[in-house]
């Protein structure tokens, strides 16, 4: 999952990103409202953590802006304010959410996988195929039981791949939604990095739940035998 900060506090903006990359998400970040307006026109974002009270657009007018254009991403709106007007301004501009500064960084976390989760499919436990089990509170991932050690860019495109389970999701989308905005789109690191998983999560199967579709992408479904 890829995220969009908006925040030109520095010392939280980096408290957030470090955060969240800590989970296994991929973060942008955006310290003035027309940077943050500058990435949301290249990229696609799963969800937008937005400061109200940015340098120009603020946040309030990012997300009138974003919701005109019919973006539909989750937005967790933070603000010093704490009156009740200004959060309904707030949530009635499009706001999905709102954090009122200053706030618990366990809580934000828990904000966002509610967001996410919204989002996605019904996802209220651990997300399944054959008997591949990932668990995104713990981190954890199973392979027949036995736990599997992954490298964070492993676990987060095993997580893309399981919530778009029986689609084909092709390399621009998994390096759209997997990496930030680091990502060099001339290297071959998503399949490098489909190989890894591979090793890990399809090793000694006799029917493999990740699969290449030429020309197109990858697929994660399990096959019956």
């Amino acid at each position: 999952m890829r995220i969009l900060v908006v925040e030109d506090d520095a010392a939280l903006a980096e408290g957030l990103v470090e955060t969240l990359r800590d989970e296994h998400y991929a973060v942008d970040l955006a310290r003035t409202g027309s940077a943050a307006a500058y990435r949301m026109a290249v990229n696609d974002y799963d969800l937008v953590v937005l400061d109200w009270s940015i340098p120009p657009p603020t946040g309030i007018e990012l997300l009138r802006t974003w919701r005109s254009e019919e973006r539909d991403m989750p937005v967790l709106m933070l603000t010093g304010h704490a009156d009740l007007a200004h959060t309904l301004d707030g949530l009635d501009t499009g706001a999905d959410d709102y954090l009122t500064k200053p706030f618990r960084l366990a809580e934000l976390l828990a904000r966002v996988r509610t967001l996410l989760r919204r989002r996605s499919r019904p996802l209220d436990g651990p997300l399944t195929a054959g008997d591949v089990v990932l668990d995104r509170v713990a981190r954890t991932v199973t392979v027949d039981g036995r736990p599997v050690d992954l490298a964070p860019k492993e676990f987060a495109l095993l997580e893309y791949l399981l919530r778009r389970q029986g689609e084909v999701v092709s390399r621009t989308e998994l390096s759209e939604h997997v990496w930030d905005e680091t990502f060099d789109a001339l290297s071959n690191v998503v399949d490098v990095t489909v190989y890894r998983l591979r090793r890990k999560v399809d090793v000694d199967r006799d029917r493999r739940l990740i699969h290449t579709v030429p020309g197109a992408g990858y697929v994660l479904r399990e096959e019956q035998g």
